[in-house]
């Protein structure tokens, strides 16, 4: 792709900067070209300092002396390189680029001698222009192609809306392909979800990808959806502004920045937030809930069943990624297939008289506290998409057993009985059982969860959620204690122990 971007001032150069720093990854390469003066050391610290947040203090020196100077606390870390004293491809050898474009971004003024075939991912700027107008050259090699047509794509869906001409910045992406963006016009502000259409992955079982037989949210339709619904029923989920679901955008409201991970993780008091978040799933819990919601432009999504094929493939990244990342080696097939077995007559087990919408991450960082409103309210919910007819207890287990911050296992159980308190006035509650299908629901979701991070490290090159991992199996050795659970606690003392 080829494209010519107008700058009518050094401001316009910074913001282009900015821009693009949205789609900066480790591996990529940006080669910046002019004469001296044409505005390559404004994009280069333009860019750099957006990745840091755009601190002010930040202090982003000249590289023409040390050559490299490399950032590697900015939120992707960065490479700046000036070539222009060297003299040989030998010097450029010695600087051991290479090895730096593993994990940085590499922003390369004077990049005539830059090696060609170093990355795959270039994107080639060229300065020219006098005075304060400047006209950039961009040609994009590799996965810079695509980046530029989706920042092409959202810049126009923007311009349509009443948030036209504000500045974008980034606000963060998850492990899932899905991104967000802040959006400020003056003193408006919105989230900007991007959220393409899932691909397809690779087939996994009965000719159905992953995602398929998980349920997992396809589409941006299924947040119009949900959201929309959740709204109007009264809940905190953002009101959405602006879609366009051919594209996979949406303008949505903002919550604020009070997630509850943070508050956890600055040591903020809980019990009022956690104490109302029960109270939500309460409150859902004692509601009737339809299968099928509409979505605004028409059609409808279906709010699919949390069936024992999603259950089981769940269960399966156990084997599948976790076995492997701790014993180096594969189960035999007929160990998996007394697991499968054991879960099969477990889920089996669950009561399936009343199923509930279940958000099925309804845990600290999807939970937004919000004190000024009253209620139910008080709770912001977002990523809603994977919502699927499930169970009272999933979402209790995803609150009381988060992953990623720590839930003292006492508070845990006075916020249990707090919510079995508020269930138990209704006709469809049995504490008995709902104590078994919350013991079964959380070995579950750990199991899962203990085979996403290592796939999220063996795949996908993510180590940073090794972390969790001891956290995860503390739960999931207090959920097989229950003696409901006993033939898995079996199976893992025998084969896989957890402590």
């Amino acid at each position: 792709m080829n494209m010519e971007h107008h700058s009518a001032s050094p401001q316009s150069t910074e913001q282009l900067a900015q821009e693009l720093s949205l789609w900066a990854r480790p591996g990529q390469c940006i080669l910046l070209s002019g004469d001296l003066g044409s505005g390559k050391s404004t994009f280069a610290r333009a860019f750099i300092r957006a990745l840091a947040g755009n601190a002010e203090e930040f202090d982003i020196p000249s590289p023409t002396f040390s050559i490299v100077q490399s950032y590697d606390q900015t939120r992707v870390p960065v490479g700046h390189i000036d070539l222009y004293r060297l003299q040989s491809n030998a010097e450029v050898d010695e600087l051991g680029l290479d090895e730096l474009l593993v994990d940085h971004v590499l922003l390369v003024e004077w990049p005539d001698r830059f090696p060609k075939n170093m990355s795959v991912d270039c994107l080639s700027i060229n300065f020219s222009g006098s005075g304060q107008t400047r006209v950039l050259n961009i040609t994009a090699v590799g996965s810079w192609n695509e980046l530029l047509a989706r920042n092409a794509a959202i810049n126009a869906f923007i311009a349509t809306s009443k948030f036209s001409g504000g500045v974008r910045s980034f606000l963060e992406g998850d492990a899932s392909s899905r991104r967000y963006e802040a959006i400020t016009q003056n003193a408006s502000n919105a989230i900007l979800m991007d959220m393409p259409k899932r691909p397809d992955g690779p087939i996994v079982k009965d000719n159905k990808p992953y995602s398929t037989i998980a349920h997992l949210a396809e589409s941006i339709n299924a947040v119009v959806g949900i959201n929309d619904f959740l709204f109007k029923l009264g809940f905190s989920a953002p009101e959405i502004y602006d879609v366009d679901r051919d594209t996979g955008l949406a303008l949505i409201e903002p919550l604020g920045t009070t997630v509850f991970g943070r508050m956890m993780a600055r040591g903020d008091g809980m019990r009022e937030p956690m104490m109302a978040a029960v109270e939500v799933l309460a409150d859902m819990a004692n509601r009737q809930w339809p299968d099928r919601v509409p979505v605004r432009g028409g059609g409808q999504h279906r709010v699919a069943d949390y069936d024992l094929p999603a259950l089981l493939i769940e269960v399966d990244l156990l084997p599948t990624w976790y076995w492997p990342h701790v014993n180096g080696t594969n189960p035999t097939n007929e160990t998996c297939t007394i697991l499968a077995n054991i879960w099969t007559n477990l889920i089996s087990r669950l009561a399936t008289d009343h199923r509930v919408w279940t958000l099925r991450d309804f845990h600290s960082p999807n939970l937004m506290w919000l004190p000024e409103r009253t209620g139910i309210r008080r709770v912001g919910l977002i990523d809603t998409q994977d919502c699927v007819m499930g169970y009272p207890a999933y979402d209790l287990v995803s609150l009381l057993q988060d992953a990623r911050v720590d839930v003292d296992f006492q508070f845990a159980d006075e916020l249990f009985n707090y919510y079995c308190g508020l269930r138990e006035p209704s006709k469809n509650f049995d504490r008995s059982d709902f104590e078994r299908d919350f013991a079964i629901l959380g070995a579950q979701r750990a199991t899962k969860i203990l085979g996403i991070f290592a796939r999220l490290f063996k795949r996908d090159g993510k180590p940073a959620y090794l972390k969790h991992m001891p956290r995860v199996s503390r739960y999931l050795a207090r959920n097989i204690t229950h003696p409901a659970l006993a033939e898995l606690k079996e199976w893992h003392d025998q084969n896989l122990p957890i402590s």
